[in-house]
């Protein structure tokens, strides 16, 4: 008959399954970063009305802005990619088809809409950016609260939807990008 482990023995087996790997080096994260490679990309349909859903970017803009959750998803590099709609107080919209490459805080627009023809233009060549205040703050709202919750991308496009629809992700953290 086996006798049970003592509880000592059982807490330093459970301590040293929950240790923390170890920390990535300066020189490690510059190397993941350097072999970094986007993945594939295909534009999706042009967003219905119907399916946006609307978030609030901060207190300072008399703009709207709205990001279709059925365009969202999570590329294997990393990258979140979503449909972002700035409506004015007048009624005109900007649609572009954009991403977060998260672990960089950097986004990229991969196309912007032609309502009138309810088509995409894709914006080749267009490089990546630091996610900033100064370049639209949806960008940093929809990094910060919904998308890259502590950093990191969400683990797949129903989270993002879902935060989306309770106004926010529940692991997001202030960053300061």
């Amino acid at each position: 008959m086996r006798r049970p482990a003592s509880v000592a023995a059982l807490c330093l087996a459970l301590a040293a399954c929950a240790a923390p790997g170890p920390l990535e080096s300066d020189w490690q994260r510059a190397q993941e970063a350097k072999n970094w490679h986007e993945g594939q990309l295909a534009l999706p349909p042009y967003p219905k009305r119907g399916n946006l859903v609307e978030f609030v970017p901060g207190p300072r803009t008399d703009f709207r802005f709205f990001v279709d959750p059925t365009s969202l998803s999570v590329g294997s590099d990393g990258v979140v990619r979503y449909v972002v709609v700035a409506r004015s107080p007048q009624g005109a919209e900007s649609v572009s088809y954009e991403g977060l490459h998260c672990s960089d805080e950097q986004y990229k627009i991969y196309a912007t809409g032609r309502a009138d023809e309810r088509r995409w233009v894709e914006a080749r060549g267009a490089p990546w950016r630091p996610v900033a205040q100064r370049a639209g703050p949806w960008r940093r709202t929809l990094a910060e609260d919904f998308f890259c919750p502590g950093g990191s991308p969400i683990f797949t496009a129903a989270e993002g939807a879902e935060a989306l629809r309770h106004g926010g992700n529940p692991r997001a953290a202030k960053l300061n990008y």
